[in-house]
């Protein structure tokens, strides 16, 4: 069974290897979420998340027989750059299974630390069935991500520190994929402080443990879909879902959307890059997900900040979308002079920006002697967006 000492047993190996990460106080998103909102940033964390912890336990407290053979781990990017770092400090050979759609940043990444990446067919799950199998083919040392109990012990210390850093911790928000993060660093904080609320977070895209606990038994997932690619699991292990079960008050989801917004938020507020996985805690608070934080200190653990710079803008164009700073509008004109020099005053009027034209005079649907007119806009918020329809309006123009 865990213990909490073995929890300390592994802050004590992970002394001089792993990051202490600051716990960061942001007033910005505490105004906008209504509570004294803080953030624990592991996506500061050596190789850019809290993985690390958990692989480096695991790995330390192998045999010297296991640990010749070598190692093997699945990973849809963090664990596999967790096990390959470890890996290279204890000198041992690493194979790690991915997902070929895992970001491309998070591959090369895993091959810096010298470890052999093996690209799968699918998504994690696929990829530790593949792990699985070159296991018992070749007698490597499997280094599971999630569902083992110096993993957890590992991901625990992210805990540990939480309890050290905030003295008056009300909740603590930690994203759930397989939930080895979530299921450790609970059972620390429940364990040395039995009033504190702890709150998981899945995508709504792949909520595996969510619903498994909701129903009281592991459910298995058909497919998961997420922008959030670190939590993107199909099945959650039997150690992590009691230990969930027992320490968690409540694991509620988040859509891609919000998650965007959250991502944005922790980029222009706080200066900080997260991925999609590491964001769904911060995205859950921003958008009333989480009961009864009014006024309370409240935890977020940002687990992770690896994401892939090629979908990075489309991600923000998202988040930008979804709290209203960018809008597109098309509106029916007719075709005489001076119809757009009259809506790009009546914009600029309301303070709004235009980035982008479409003028159609051969639309399909646009009257005989009229065109259509679309634009993009850099609004402030929503209420920003209906005051710019509302002005076109009143100027007599047909929004569509």
């Amino acid at each position: 069974m865990l213990t909490i000492e073995k929890v300390y047993d592994a802050q004590k190996a992970l002394k001089g290897i792993t990051r202490v990460t600051d716990v960061i106080y942001s007033p910005s998103l505490s105004k906008s979420c209504g509570c004294e909102l803080y953030l624990k940033s592991e996506n500061l964390q050596l190789t850019g998340s809290f993985k690390i912890r958990g692989a480096y336990y695991k790995i330390s407290r192998l045999s010297e027989s296991e640990k010749s053979v070598g190692v093997i781990a699945c990973s849809a990017g963090n664990h596999a750059q967790g096990v390959a770092l470890a890996s290279k400090k204890f000198g041992l050979k690493a194979k790690i299974c991915m997902p070929k759609s895992a970001p491309i940043s998070k591959i090369e990444a895993t091959k810096s630390y010298g470890a052999e990446v093996i690209l799968v067919d699918g998504v994690y799950d696929d990829a530790h069935d593949e792990a699985e199998r070159l296991k018992t083919k070749h007698g490597y040392t499997f280094i599971h991500p999630f569902d083992d109990e110096d993993v957890i012990a590992g991901q625990g210390t992210v805990g540990l520190e939480i309890f050290d850093q905030l003295e008056k911790v009300d909740a603590v928000v930690i994203p759930i994929g397989g939930g080895g993060l979530a299921s450790g660093a609970a059972f620390a904080l429940k364990t040395l402080k039995p009033e504190i609320k702890i709150y998981g977070v899945q995508s709504e895209g792949a909520p595996s443990m969510a619903n498994s606990v909701r129903d009281r038994h592991i459910e298995i997932l058909g497919s998961v879909s997420t922008v959030a690619d670190g939590i993107a699991v199909k099945e959650p292990g039997s150690l992590t879902f009691e230990l969930c079960s027992s320490y968690i008050d409540e694991i509620v989801t988040v859509t891609d959307e919000q998650v965007s917004a959250a991502i944005l938020a922790l980029i222009e507020k706080q200066k900080m890059i997260a991925e999609g996985a590491g964001a769904v805690s911060l995205a859950a608070v921003m958008f009333g997900k989480i009961p009864d934080i009014a006024g309370k200190n409240v935890c977020c653990v940002i687990s992770g900040g690896n994401i892939d710079v090629n979908i990075l803008s489309r991600i923000i164009n998202r988040g930008l979308l979804i709290s209203g700073r960018r809008c597109t509008i098309t509106m029916e004109l007719q075709d005489r002079p001076g119809q757009l020099v009259e809506v790009l005053a009546a914009v600029a009027e309301c303070g709004g920006n235009i980035t982008e034209v479409l003028h159609e005079r051969l639309h399909h649907k646009a009257d005989i002697n009229g065109c259509h007119l679309r634009i993009q806009l850099e609004t402030r918020n929503f209420e920003h967006i209906k005051q710019i329809k509302a002005a076109l309006k009143k100027r007599g123009f047909r929004l569509i």
